[in-house]
């Protein structure tokens, strides 16, 4: 991150997306530093807050930088039920942190999933899995015919992550209904 930092040129803002910096390991993620004046990092609590319908978020960066943005922001555009729970999220880490161990457990299940049916699957710090599906087409049938079943994936648009799935890790429950839901949908497609 530092090398990437030091290549870009001057005055280029870079904006750092850690929307997923929860999940990330500790050894990965780069030191909070307020000291560049070009670097905006963004960061959200739709994630591990789990607060995706608060449409809320924050930028940490150098105070000048902070007070560029501040003139062209929309300084009414959070309502504050998502303020007071987003200050209330910040304090809780025991809730995020028990959020971030069952998504890695989550993750776990999947991976382990898809070796059993015989598929790959992406390594992630995030919230989701990729499944490869071998092709496009296996892809797409597969996304039709579990929402057909009323169960929600995406799908990536480029190749050659488009013979993929990409499913949220979600509770228990739910992880079971996607694994049940999944298998039936394999022996479909």
């Amino acid at each position: 991150m530092r090398a990437f930092i030091a290549d870009i040129p001057a005055p280029t803002v870079i904006i750092y997306d850690e929307a997923y910096i929860e999940f990330a390991p500790d050894t990965v993620r780069f030191p909070m530093d307020t000291s560049h004046p070009r670097l905006l990092r963004m960061r959200t609590f739709s994630k591990a807050h789990g607060m995706a319908g608060a449409r809320i978020g924050y930028a940490v960066g150098h105070v000048d930088l902070i007070a560029g943005f501040n003139k062209v922001r929309n300084h009414f555009g959070v309502n504050r039920l998502a303020l007071a729970g987003a200050q209330a999220s910040l304090t809780d880490t025991g809730f995020v942190r028990s959020v971030v161990d069952e998504v890695a457990a989550g993750r776990e299940e999947y991976y382990a999933m898809a070796r059993s049916l015989g598929l790959a699957s992406v390594a992630s710090a995030t919230n989701f899995v990729a499944i490869d599906l071998g092709s496009g087409v296996r892809a797409r049938a597969a996304l039709a015919a579990l929402e057909a079943r009323g169960v929600f994936v995406r799908m990536p648009a480029v190749p050659p992550m488009d013979r993929c799935i990409r499913v949220t890790v979600g509770r228990a429950r739910q992880r079971a209904a996607f694994r049940a839901a999944f298998e039936a949908v394999l022996k479909e497609i």
